[in-house]
């Protein structure tokens, strides 16, 4: 999805409108985001804040539950490796749902974060973890 250009509000109600459909045509039961990291442009960073909180507010308005994951936590749950390159993640998401080819980058992504939550974050699942911390994708 393009949000287009021009005036910041018209581009999030783009965001806000087009993710709707997409819930009202698919009725997710959940919705998975990466978390924001912060990263060397600090317009890119408060703009992609901006259509991750419209994205959240999407979620949150068609009553599903927003789980959210770090970029480590992706790629450790998809690779097995949490400081992997975007083309180990682009040929693991591949491998993982049998796609005859290479997903775009951003679509990557996307489903990285998608597969991460279904496998229950980090691959932990049901294991509880009260009282743990997880670093570098293991209970210490």
């Amino acid at each position: 999805m393009r949000s287009g250009t021009g005036d910041l509000a018209a581009r999030l109600k783009t965001i806000l409108d087009g993710l709707s459909e997409v819930i009202a045509a698919h009725a997710p039961g959940e919705v998975a985001l990466e978390k924001v990291f912060v990263n060397v442009n600090p317009q890119s960073t408060l703009a992609l804040g901006q259509a991750r909180g419209t994205a959240i507010c999407a979620a949150v308005l068609a009553g599903l539950p927003v789980a959210e994951y770090t970029a480590l936590q992706v790629k450790q749950a998809v690779v097995g490796k949490g400081h992997a390159k975007k083309e180990q993640v682009q040929h693991m998401v591949k491998r993982l749902l049998a796609l005859e080819g290479d997903p775009a980058p951003d679509a990557a992504d996307a489903l990285a974060c998608a597969i991460c939550h279904a496998h229950g974050g980090q691959g932990l699942g049901a294991i509880p973890t009260r009282g743990f911390r997880v670093k570098r994708g293991r209970l210490v």
